[in-house]
């Protein structure tokens, strides 16, 4: 040893430290920059650095060390601090002592830094509104209060329609009544030809004045059945019988003034109109008088007292609680005294039934010419061609076999071209696969064989008859050549529901729309394919489309569907 060694000295200990293995680097933390606002308005320049526990740095020195013990650095202290709460530093260093033979206690974490990952709105919750929220559904109130206030304008609307029939009743009163009152009055005195005169007027006015009064009370109570379903929800039929001229027979005055005495809805219009006009408007007219008196209650109470005041305040707002049923009622009534009788609905169902046998026998008619059409033209030929060609051969097949035999080949092609042309026309009779699987798989081999996407929903659970099927199928055929030779659509929807007895059958397309059946006859074949089964058709098709075809077949369904439900073809 050198002298001036001392053993568990100064010396020793620092050569021991010598000896040692290099302290380890710490990690550089990472730290968001910049670092989030301070509450005080004193902060550092540069962001403070989190530093690691102490243990991690101290358990490097044993603890039977005679080293001196610094203290342990202060974890940094949060920015919502302010100075005077932060630790002081840390003062020189006292006498070396050895650490205490207890279990060092577990260091005190830091406070929470915000990290980059969280968001402004986490950092800083927003503050909680003291304002309490309202329990009361405005918007709902005032959605139900709009729409009784439109109930009650209806009201007034139909009470206004009642008035008016009022003045067509008194002028067709005026026109009956008093020109033959002025008549008997000329005839006791001396003017027997203002008499005659005055006589010939009324003639006159009977024939000519009276039934165009007649025609605009038919116009009212027409409105007032479209009214009826539109605002009441009570639909009724119009009971008049149709035009005699409509199918070709005389159109004139005669066959005019007769068609329109001799029905008997004329009549139940003109009682219509009176009874309207003196009862019938109570109805419609209670909800907006009942809210006139509750508003007259509320803004002008002098002309009343208290009690007035308040019944008319309650009876404005029963009168707008119940005026949706009053407007039902105003409907019902009107529906027995509009809607057509027994024997006018067996008139029109036994004209009806007359019409749709007359087409009937037309379209079978026009089918069965087609049918023959086609296998003269197609299938007789292809087969009278293949037996003269079967009949050349035979006379040179021992003279000439190579051209006999390409005799043979010409015939076999023409037999496959009959056999298909003959399947062709099966199926244009009735399909195989609309008999084999039913009218959904059948509709959907349509849609597959066609150049456009269609989608093709269906819901039906059982089988309709087979004319029933074969209407709609065909029906549908059609449609879909229209939408492809016309509407230029990229997509065409088809659905197929039965509900209530009624199947119901929708073809839609994305095309440019336009149809109309008055001017095409694909849509009116439909319609009097339609007819036969009682059936109708309805078109919506505006200017730019889209085009919504829908078919309505009274049928009953039987015999379980065996096919899936839902395709896209």
């Amino acid at each position: 040893m050198s002298a001036g060694f001392t053993p568990g000295g100064p010396e020793d200990w620092w050569a021991r430290q010598a000896q040692k293995a290099p302290e380890p680097q710490l990690p550089w933390p990472s730290v968001p920059w910049p670092p989030p606002p301070a509450s005080s308005a004193r902060q550092s320049p540069t962001p403070r650095l989190p530093v690691p526990e102490p243990s991690a740095w101290q358990s490097q020195v044993p603890a039977s060390s005679s080293a001196p013990q610094f203290p342990a650095p202060q974890p940094p202290v949060p920015p919502s601090q302010s100075p005077a709460q932060r630790s002081p530093a840390p003062s020189a260093p006292s006498a070396p002592q050895s650490p205490a033979p207890s279990a060092p206690s577990a260091p005190q974490s830091p406070a929470p830094w915000p990290t980059a990952r969280q968001s402004p709105a986490a950092q800083f919750p927003p503050l909680q509104s003291s304002v309490p929220q309202s329990s009361i559904p405005w918007s709902e109130l005032w959605s139900w209060l709009g729409g009784r206030l439109a109930v009650a304008g209806r009201g007034l609307a139909l009470f206004g329609l009642a008035l008016f029939g009022l003045v067509l009743l008194g002028a067709l009163a005026a026109t009956l009544a008093l020109l033959p009152f002025l008549t008997v009055n000329l005839i006791g005195t001396d003017k027997r030809g203002d008499a005659a005169a005055a006589a010939f007027l009324a003639i006159v006015a009977w024939l000519t004045v009276g039934p165009l009064l007649l025609l605009w009370m038919r116009s009212l109570a027409r409105l007032t059945r479209k009214l009826a379903d539109r605002w009441c929800g009570v639909p009724i039929a119009e009971p008049y019988l149709p035009r005699p001229w409509a199918d070709g027979g005389k159109h004139g005055p005669r066959q005019w003034l007769g068609w329109l005495l001799r029905d008997q809805a004329t009549w139940r219009d003109l009682a219509w109109v009176a009874v309207d006009g003196l009862l019938g408007w109570l109805l419609a007219l209670l909800p907006a008088a009942l809210l006139f008196l509750g508003i007259l209650g509320v803004f002008a109470p002098s002309f009343a007292s208290g009690s007035i005041r308040f019944l008319a305040i309650v009876g404005a707002a029963a009168g707008l609680w119940a005026c949706p049923w009053l407007l039902r009622g105003y409907g019902h009534f009107a529906h027995s005294m509009l809607a057509p009788t027994k024997e006018a609905e067996l008139a029109l169902r036994v004209r009806q039934l007359a019409q749709t046998r007359t087409e009937a026998i037309d379209t079978s008619a026009a089918e069965i010419r087609r049918i023959e059409r086609d296998l003269h033209d197609g299938a007789q030929a292809r087969l009278v061609a293949m037996g003269m060609t079967l009949d050349a051969a035979g006379q040179i097949i021992d003279t000439n076999p190579d051209a006999a035999r390409a005799l043979l080949f010409e015939a076999r092609d023409a037999s496959v071209k009959a056999l298909a042309e003959l399947r062709d026309l099966v199926r244009g009779i009735h399909p195989p696969v609309l008999a084999d699987r039913g009218l959904t798989d059948a509709i959907r081999a349509l849609a597959l064989d066609s150049p456009m996407r269609i989608d093709v929903v269906s819901d039906l659970h059982g089988r309709a008859s087979a004319p029933v099927e074969s209407a709609a199928y065909f029906a549908v055929s059609e449609l879909l050549a229209n939408v492809s030779k016309h509407a230029e659509a990229r997509q065409t929807w088809i659905d197929i529901r039965h509900t209530d007895d009624m199947l119901r059958i929708g073809v839609t397309d994305n095309g440019h729309g336009g149809a109309d059946p008055s001017r095409g006859s694909g849509l009116r074949g439909i319609e009097r394919r339609l007819a036969s089964f009682d059936g109708v058709l309805a078109v919506s098709s505006p200017p730019g489309g889209p085009t919504a075809v829908t078919m309505e077949i009274p049928c009953e369904l039987s015999l379980p569907k065996t096919s899936s439900s839902l395709g896209t073809a």
